[in-house]
């Protein structure tokens, strides 16, 4: 029996928001900027990413990102979506958190190409104790080779502040 036969009840068809995510699949390198606090040098750092394919309805996105100060930060982040709450969902581990970050939401612009998930996680700000915060990730594909991701902060005053952009290149 493939993958796309099965006698599960459950099992969904999949839909053109698959196939967007599908498009991810494949090897990459990325180049990382960021910006933890507004008027801060930006911290740089490179990272390789295997994105693979968990049937035709998910993909795990398995990263490695070598920070300036020689230590590796591990992430994985798996999407799909659900079409009974018409939107994307996923969540994502990265190795130094305890924190598992569950996307909530999305907004997805097909023309654009780009899918923006809304996630809550813990406030970066050391003196917020524990408090958790709003915070998006924007993909944007750049054609079939590149594309960008951004993470946003939603701050007190109402606005999203960008606080990393990663650039990512498939290998060839």
């Amino acid at each position: 029996m493939t993958e796309t036969q099965t006698d599960c009840p459950m099992a969904a068809k999949s839909q053109r928001q698959h196939t967007w995510l599908q498009q991810l699949v494949g090897e990459w390198t990325y180049d990382s900027e960021c910006i933890m606090e507004p008027g801060q040098s930006p911290t740089k750092a490179k990272g390789i990413e295997h994105v693979r394919a968990f049937g035709e309805l998910w993909i795990i996105m398995e990263g490695t990102l070598a920070m300036a100060d020689g230590t590796e930060m591990s992430v994985n982040i798996t999407l799909g979506y659900d079409p009974q709450r018409d939107h994307f969902v996923g969540a994502c581990a990265c190795s130094p958190m305890t924190h598992l970050w569950v996307y909530e939401g999305s907004d997805w612009d097909e023309k654009r190409d780009t899918l923006t998930m809304f996630v809550q996680g813990p406030s970066m700000n050391p003196d917020a104790g524990g408090a958790m915060v709003k915070y998006k990730d924007v993909i944007e594909l750049k054609g079939r080779d590149e594309r960008i991701m951004t993470s946003h902060v939603l701050g007190d005053d109402g606005q999203w502040r960008c606080f990393s952009t990663l650039t990512y290149r498939r290998k060839s």
